[in-house]
């Protein structure tokens, strides 16, 4: 019996800032541990990331450490950008940025995929999910705003 899941959970926020200078921030793997909190050691060029780089990610969660090594599989900028890990614990990690036009702001959307979860994350799982993803959006409206808005 397969018993892989096929997870999705998606996050939005509205910017005061440029399509550009929302995607050029989120797309810096440099920029992470200013945003997510599970991230804390990046090793990457330290500017936004285009389809085929590669960069490695230590990242620190409650199962303890664990080193992520990333590879942008489609960018658009300044609409779109697209990365894939793999982890043994859950399997494969997409994470896709979409930024759209709304009137005089962006609305900037955090997709994290796990196509093949072993298996499904309890609702208290979810339920951190979803509140580490607000803290990492209100994060990035207030980083990005900060260095358009001086």
């Amino acid at each position: 019996m397969n018993t892989d899941l096929i997870f999705n959970r998606s996050h939005s926020i509205l910017i005061d800032a440029s399509a550009e200078a929302v995607l050029n921030y989120v797309s810096n793997p440099n920029s992470w541990p200013e945003w997510i909190a599970a991230s804390h050691e990046i090793d990457s060029p330290d500017r936004p990331l285009l389809k085929g780089d590669t960069f490695r990610e230590q990242w620190h969660t409650r199962s303890g450490p664990a080193e992520l090594n990333w590879i942008v599989t489609d960018c658009d900028p300044p609409h779109l950008w697209v990365g894939e890990t793999s982890t043994p614990f859950i399997g494969k990690i997409i994470v896709r940025y979409d930024v759209e036009a709304a009137g005089d702001q962006v609305q900037f959307t955090r997709t994290l995929t796990n196509p093949s979860r072993p298996k499904p994350p309890t609702e208290e799982m979810i339920i951190r999910i979803d509140e580490e993803a607000a803290l990492s959006l209100e994060n990035i409206k207030r980083n990005v705003e900060a260095k358009t808005n001086q």
